[in-house]
């Protein structure tokens, strides 16, 4: 089952109450994920053509963007990017983020392993 933009949104309403923020009008799709406290953001949800992540493809693919923790485990960002569905961050620091890209190709626990990175080294 892929772990879908719906899911990600009910995942963080669950277990870090945030709520999506839409905040480009010429992106309506796009939304963040943010902490109430201190508003730093911990995650990107965005539909972008599969050509802006290098793919030979033009059709409009879903990503998450999640912050790793590269100050802890420098390794982290290499070993993921030679991971199928892991692909430098799209629009974000590319040292510190990190695009997945939502199909079947990472497994639903990876990616709720790495949103709640993200989420707890933006606190």
């Amino acid at each position: 089952m892929i772990f879908n933009r719906n899911k990600i949104i009910e995942y963080a309403r669950k277990n870090f109450c945030s709520e999506p923020e839409y905040l480009w009008a010429k992106s309506p799709n796009y939304f963040i994920l943010k902490h109430k406290e201190n508003k730093k953001w911990y995650a990107i949800v965005m539909d972008i053509p599969a050509s802006k992540l290098g793919l030979d493809d033009t059709k409009i693919i879903d990503v998450l963007n999640v912050k790793l923790d590269v100050e802890y485990e420098p390794e982290i960002l290499n070993l993921l990017l030679g991971t199928k569905g892991f692909f430098p961050a799209y629009h974000m620091n590319k040292s510190k983020w990190i695009s997945i890209i939502l199909d079947d190709s990472v497994k639903k626990s990876e990616i709720i392993n790495l949103i709640n990175t993200s989420y707890e080294i933006t606190k």
